[in-house]
């Protein structure tokens, strides 16, 4: 079965918001930043996403400002297209179509119509060699527009961004390896600048990133060993200079000039933001301790706010060098995941490694980070070579009630430390709460671990190279959540001397299946051993129950390239086929089950029913790399998904990380068609005002309009009210004063009487006391007396004057009894 296009592989949450340097909007309210196939907006005070710009079909490379419209950015893509946003609104603008997949862009002022790009020499994603070219922007209608005007500009450029405008866009200076190279466009003539590649005291000079002072002729280009250097003269080839600045210890990552040229930010390895002083280089500032490395830095147009990316995902916003008024966190990508990807039972959130010696909970519907739990609890140092505690497994039970982590590390010279710990979920904190520690549980290396799904106990089973498996039991299963629950050693198992690799419970926690060597044992919970199942030559690499109608079957992997699938209930191979599976998940909403191949560099995935020989659902060249951690995560809503080869992605969502460590999964038509349908709903009216009151309270107002008075007919204000669109739609600054406005404003709202405006009164109306008519009848008699009497009033019946009906006397006695002295009061003003 072939992959079918109506599913799609995606970025969907946990992105890299640190790829590329952010961009920080002229009033300093909002943080763009480039986050998988889309960009985001983040309010710079509350932290949350205000739009997600969606658009692009491949990785957002780079974002920058509109010059000419502080209000719109400019995005590219290694889908080969630029794209203008209004990011206020959230709305795409235009789209260019370039044709190169594109890594990098630049804008300057001085260059309308204009923007730079870095795309390969050769136009194809796997070329190592790029160029910097000006992409001439025409001017259409059109929303998607080509631009095929291109010209070089500079080549042999880096990728990632390491080039910078010079004072009022005369020239572009970039850096890669050890060159440094300057363009100038009003000669057309470039001058390149080399570096030896060290000297004797083991200098690194290669060029990690480079900043033009906005005002002056000088470039400050970042390095290897954690030189800072400013060159000036270099519009002669021979008689340049630099000087140099030396405070990191690491690699300077980037740098940036403050827009007034006054300072100069620095940051790299050692976490640290320092602020230099351009007139003296002496004095320095430091903001220390913002996390994991520096890698971009932005600065706000007026200077005030600064912003940095960090390699642990997050960006930092730093208000004047001093203070941190928030901190905008990612999905923490670490060098590898060593946890594996899990599912809170809980919060549905995805858990894995995080920051050195924690677990982050990750919110994938939100896309944000909920909290990080500190499982090491000691304090983290960043220096290379340094033996530290590492979380390095993790399992929860089926309720959520707990979890148990294994940290570990290995000191030169030393035996391997160990320590088994159980987390206990706390109500109050709505956290896990430290229970037990268990130190030194195996005499060595813990490979697996899991929670037995039986509801009648709580169970944990941890597996190690020393030969064993081990089955905790909690003591006071009474009362799981007291403080006197602890748990204890149950039972000790092993097979022939055999080192155990991987273990795993059936969905109702009545069989164990244990995995030593080429040995696959199945224990019962009274620790009997039921069966043992071989397979041809080949450690079990990983072991998984089948799930509802699919129980019986027991599937493993080898490392001879071989997938197995046992009947349990006679205890022999069903069947067998020969394919590399690097890693095996099952549903545990359902009997399907995922499997990832390593074929050729790339995975392959194929998900499949044990029962059935042919599978539901395959997509060749998933990614590049092994896909060594994956999970299915359960809906909040069920899809209702038509498609056959579909309606496996109705009850759970399947995510994994590539080798690079993008998180990725599946997208079908059906649930980009309901958000779709979900934002549509958002849209209202052109002729009604949008604002929060109307969202908040529009729809139910209509809803309980209809259910009190379902045959009213709806009175129709004034449509187009010259007054009503002044007011509200006209910017505040250029508004005549209020007392102007205010009485014609207030005419504007009365409702002009009309025939057709006539309604006919509820029988409940009418049905009124003799007494109240009685006095209404006096009432009227006694005004047409004090208007002339009843003569004043027989020419007028005699002319055809309509006599009042009984409704319309009670209307006119209820509008009597009104006060109308505040209309006066508006009138006058």
């Amino acid at each position: 079965m072939m992959a079918h296009a109506e599913i799609r592989v995606v970025h969907r949450g946990g992105s890299k918001i640190n790829f590329r340097e952010p961009v920080i909007t002229n009033d300093s309210r909002f943080i763009l930043c480039a986050s998988g196939e889309s960009v985001k907006v983040y309010s710079s005070s509350s932290e949350e996403c205000v739009h997600d710009l969606q658009g692009h079909t491949d990785l957002v490379s780079g974002i920058v400002r509109n010059p000419s419209n502080h209000l719109q950015v400019y995005s590219c893509s290694a889908d080969g297209t630029v794209r203008l946003w209004d990011f206020t609104d959230g709305i795409l603008i235009k789209t260019f179509i370039i044709g190169y997949p594109i890594y990098s862009i630049y804008v300057s002022e001085n260059h309308g119509g204009v923007v730079f790009v870095v795309v390969p020499m050769a136009n194809d994603k796997s070329s190592e060699l790029f160029q910097l070219v000006a992409v001439h922007l025409p001017r259409s209608e059109d929303q998607e527009v080509e631009a095929r005007e291109l010209s070089a500009v500079l080549c042999d450029v880096s990728p990632s961004g390491a080039a910078s405008f010079g004072r009022e866009g005369e020239y572009i200076a970039a850096a890669k390896g050890l060159k440094l190279e300057v363009f100038f466009f009003k000669k057309q003539k470039s001058y390149r600048f080399f570096l030896k590649p060290g000297n004797k005291k083991g200098a690194k000079n290669a060029f990690t990133c480079v900043s033009c002072h906005p005002k002056e002729d000088c470039i400050a280009t970042g390095h290897e060993d954690g030189k800072i250097r400013l060159w000036r003269n270099f519009n002669q080839k021979k008689e340049y200079t630099y000087s140099t600045l030396h405070w990191h210890h690491g690699a300077v990552n980037t740098l940036q000039f403050t827009p007034e040229g006054t300072n100069l930010l620095s940051g790299g390895i050692e976490s640290v933001l320092v602020q230099w002083r351009y007139t003296q280089a002496t004095q320095m500032d430091f903001l220390p301790r913002l996390g994991g490395a520096i890698t971009h830095i932005a600065v706000s147009p007026d200077g005030s706010l600064f912003c940095t990316s960090h390699s642990d995902n997050k960006i930092t916003i730093i208000q004047s060098c001093v203070k941190v008024p928030a901190v905008i966190q990612g999905l923490v990508k670490g060098e590898g995941v060593r946890t594996n990807l899990m599912i809170d039972p809980r919060s549905k959130a995805l858990v894995l490694n995080g920051k050195p010696g924690h677990l982050q909970f990750y919110s994938l519907h939100r896309d944000k980070l909920l909290y990080n739990l500190d499982i090491v609890q000691q304090e983290y140092i960043h220096e290379e070579g340094l033996d530290q505690f590492e979380v390095v497994r993790a399992a929860f039970d089926a309720r959520g009630d707990w979890l148990a982590t294994v940290e570990e590390r290995t000191p030169k010279g030393s035996e391997l430390e160990i320590n088994l710990k159980m987390w206990a979920y706390d109500e109050k904190t709505q956290s896990f709460v430290l229970n037990t520690t268990v130190t030194a549980p195996h005499d060595d290396q813990i490979t697996a671990m899991c929670f037995s799904p039986s509801p009648e106990t709580t169970m944990l089973v941890t597996i190690s190279f020393d030969g064993h498996f081990k089955a905790w039991l909690l003591a006071d299963n009474s009362d799981t959540k007291a403080e006197g629950a602890s748990w204890t050693c149950d039972f000790v198992g092993g097979y022939h001397l055999l080192k155990p690799g991987c273990c795993c419970f059936s969905a109702d926690g009545s069989l164990l299946a244990v995995g030593f060597q080429e040995v696959v044992t199945v224990w019962s919970p009274s620790w009997e051993l039921l069966t043992t199942l071989s397979q041809p030559p080949g450690a079990i690499r990983d072991l998984c129950f089948g799930r509802l109608s699919c129980s019986k079957y027991l599937l493993g992997t080898s490392t001879k390239n071989q997938l197995c699938c046992w009947n349990l209930l006679t205890c022999s191979l069903e069947w067998s086929t020969s394919v590399d599976v690097s890693l095996l998940q099952a549903d545990p909403l359902s009997e399907n089950m995922a499997a990832f191949c390593s074929q050729s560099g790339c995975s392959d995935l194929f998900v499949f029913k044990p029962s059935e020989p042919l599978p539901l659902y395959s997509q060749r060249a998933l990614c590049t790399g092994k896909v060594q951690h994956a999970v299915f995560a359960p809906r909040d809503q069920m899809l209702e998904s038509c498609e056959e080869h579909a309606q496996w992605l109705n009850r759970s969502q399947l995510y994994f990380l590539t080798q690079h460590m993008d998180l990725m999964t599946f997208s079908t038509k059906t649930e980009e068609d309901r958000l779709l349908a979900s934002s549509k709903r958002l849209m209202v009216d052109d002729s009604v005002a949008v604002t929060p009151f109307y969202l908040l309270l529009g729809k139910h107002r209509q809803q309980q309009e209809a259910l009190t008075n379902p045959m009213a007919e709806r009175i129709q204000l004034p449509q187009g009210s010259i007054a009503i669109k002044e007011l509200l739609y006209t910017p505040a600054h250029v508004l005549p004063s209020a007392s102007f406005l205010c009485s014609m404003f207030v005419r504007s709202l009365l409702i002009s009487s009309s025939p057709a405006r006539e309604e006919k009164e509820p029988v409940e109306e009418e049905m009124e006391s003799e007494e109240e008519d009685s006095e209404g009848e006096a009432e009227l008699r006694d005004a047409r007396q004090d208007l002339g009497g009843s003569a004043a009033w027989g020419p007028g019946e005699e002319l055809g004057a309509p006599a009042l009906t009984k409704a319309q006397e009670r209307e006119l006695r209820r509008v009597k009894h009104f006060d109308h002295s505040w209309l006066s009061s508006l009138l006058e003003c």
